[in-house]
């Protein structure tokens, strides 16, 4: 089948012939550099033309074309490396009547090897002069308009490689990453801890309250679990004796993508013998201002429009007192589970079944009334011991444990313990988080026999952490998401829907559907008089965008075009049921004169309508989707 080209593309390739006819490899072979781009500027860029001239220095670079311009018989160019641009002149008198005819031809994004003398032209800029021009590998695909670039930014984290051709600020971001981790690795060496690696695949869930990726192992013949934390294997080191380890590695989790989150991420986690929690916030501490020093220079950084410290020492406070100083009510003095209930009802605050107890509702105060505030960094500790399966009891109150979090402009950069290392408490934890799993928790952990039998023998008394990297490199960047400091974020296939046949497809049969197991709510027996029912403006609705409510497990954000010309925001508890990218581009129908309604601090401006039902016991709700041509703002009757 031939190639559907665009004009451009099929001239490209057409030079691409007639260098072939030349004798030239359009996809050619090695090449020998002598300097990159920031090299040739910092040794000479000071230097002025009639010093150049003197030093008569030569070089040999490489790079894409990213600009081209010829007046006469002089072309200048500027050639894209690692590090940044440098102009190239080709002089017609200097490289031949040939090579100056194989310079005119080239296409922006060409990658060619470049052999000449450093030079400064009439208008002061630094230069190199072509003595020889190497042709090193044709494009043929044009690169984005010059001035627009990339701006999409779907397409920009879908087609990396085009974004670090264009973007400037992709690349400085992508080359700084590396210098963090680095930066990292250089701190906790220096402390003495040993760098190691642990399985990814794994047949106990464990080390975290997340869902997981499951997968199977065929020889074994066995499910096995891709990693949701390294904690767990880097404890058995510690009781094996290793004392200080930690790993930067990958992890993944089966849950929702937003700004600060993706399925998979990279962590370190560190864990040291004989020390704690305290010792954790002193590590953590250094590690932030030793890694900013050495990156950016400064421990005084601006994160998207806030001006942020981390110099230490950083605030210390109990997740209890937070939520006292934020929402006044003291939960030190509430005593009961049944009280801390009736508590969250009295402040809007819905439960889950397995929310139902005391440090879950602690857990939903301090998500709705403290996180959002905390800008500058935070150690937020002693949290409640229902929440923490594998901290220390705290030793005045056995209600709490030794555990904290960091929170940087209100988001968690960090999650640390004083380690549980009673393996009959242990135990106790983990059979508590098996009922929760029973009761509908699917983040909940399972029990790990053999790390109990590691535990009884014997962990000493340590002190362990996790560091989101991902978010770490957004902070010290600069970057709104956490697509921006992942080179390949993931992202929704392109037509991941529609499945390709070969050959002539068979006549299909009409799907037959059983709803013999579906139950449905009664139909309501009080009547409403039409006058109030025609009160309700039904319209159509375009979802223009769709994230996950950060700290929320049930709500999504949408974006919605409803034909005034102004977004609508309307908040939905179902991203239990929609992936946030799938529905983006959907026709729905909403109730938009609804008053605003507040979730998660957000206003929410009106109600999606959905399908619910019940089958085999099991809650099912399907978003009213209706066809694309139906126009946004279309009322329904």
């Amino acid at each position: 089948m031939a190639e559907n080209l665009t004009d451009q593309e099929s001239v490209r390739r057409q030079k691409m012939e007639e260098l072939c006819a030349k004798g030239i490899d359009p996809f050619g072979h090695a090449y020998t550099r002598t300097h990159h781009s920031r090299q040739l500027q910092k040794l000479f860029g000071d230097k002025t033309k009639e010093e150049l001239e003197e030093i008569g220095e030569h070089v040999s670079i490489a790079g894409r074309i990213m600009s081209k311009r010829r007046m006469g018989k002089i072309g200048f160019m500027h050639l894209l490396d690692r590090d940044g641009q440098i102009q190239v002149v080709v002089n017609k008198g200097t490289v031949g009547d040939d090579v100056y005819e194989i310079f005119k031809a080239s296409d922006i994004g060409d990658i060619i090897g470049i052999e000449g003398a450093v030079v400064k032209t009439d208008s002061g800029e630094l230069s190199v002069k072509a003595e020889k021009y190497t042709h090193l590998s044709k494009a043929l695909r044009p690169l984005p308009e010059k001035f627009h670039g990339l701006t999409d930014k779907e397409e920009r984290f879908r087609r990396r490689y085009v974004d670090l051709i264009m973007n400037e600020d992709a690349r400085r971001i992508a080359f700084t990453r590396p210098k963090i981790i680095r930066s990292i690795q250089r701190y906790f060496d220096s402390k003495g801890l040993i760098e190691v690696e642990t399985p990814v695949l794994n047949t106990i869930l464990g080390g975290a309250n997340a869902r997981p990726f499951v997968t199977h192992h065929n020889t074994l013949d066995v499910d096995m679990y891709l990693r949701i934390a390294t904690e767990l294997p880097l404890k058995r080191l510690i009781v094996g004796g290793m004392e200080g380890v930690y790993e930067i590695g990958r992890l993944f989790r089966n849950e929702g993508m937003d700004t600060m989150h993706n399925p998979e991420f990279t962590t370190i986690e560190f864990y040291v013998a004989y020390s704690d929690m305290y010792g954790m916030m002193d590590m953590a501490e250094g590690m932030f201002e030793t890694v900013a020093t050495e990156v950016l220079g400064t421990t005084e950084i601006t994160y998207q429009g806030k001006q942020i410290s981390l110099k230490g020492p950083f605030k210390r406070v109990t997740m209890v007192d937070a939520i006292k100083e934020y929402s006044g009510v003291d939960f030190y003095h509430v005593n009961t589970d049944e009280e801390a209930i009736a508590l969250a009802k009295e402040h809007g605050i819905e439960l889950l079944e397995h929310e139902k107890n005391y440090g879950h509702v602690i857990e939903k105060f301090f998500d709705k009334y403290v996180e959002e505030n905390l800008l500058q960094p935070t150690f937020v500790y002693s949290y409640p011991i229902e929440i923490s399966p594998l901290a220390k009891k705290n030793a005045a109150d056995p209600r709490f444990t030794d555990r904290f979090e960091l929170f940087i402009d209100g988001h968690e950069y960090g999650n640390a313990f004083s380690e549980l290392n009673d393996p009959i408490d242990q135990k106790a934890r983990f059979q508590a988080q098996v009922d929760e799993k029973n009761k509908g928790n699917d983040e909940a952990t399972e029990m790990d026999v053999d790390y109990i039998e590691a535990l009884e023998y014997g962990l000493p008394p340590t002190g362990g952490m996790g560091i989101g990297i991902d978010r770490l490199v957004m902070l010290l960047t600069d970057a709104d998401t956490i697509r921006e400091v992942l080179l390949f974020p993931t992202m929704k296939p392109i037509g991941s829907s529609t499945v390709k046949r070969v050959g002539a497809a068979p006549q299909e049969k009409p799907e037959i559907i059983d709803f013999s197991n579906v139950e449905i709510e009664p139909l309501f027996e009080e009547q409403v008089d039409f006058e109030t029912f025609s009160k309700s403006d039904f319209r159509v609705v375009k979802v223009k965008d769709c994230t996950a409510v950060p700290k929320s497990k049930k709500l999504l954000q949408f974006v919605l075009d409803d034909g005034t010309g102004t977004d609508r925001v309307i908040l939905s508890g179902i991203s239990e049921y929609y992936n946030p990218e799938e529905l983006i581009g959907k026709t729905c129908v909403a109730i938009v004169n609804l008053p605003p309604r507040k979730m998660m601090g957000i206003d929410s401006c009106g109600m999606l309508i959905s399908a619910v039902h019940s089958e085999n016991g099991e809650e099912k709700l399907n978003l009213l989707m209706l066809d694309n041509r139906i126009p946004a703002g279309a009322k329904l009757y």
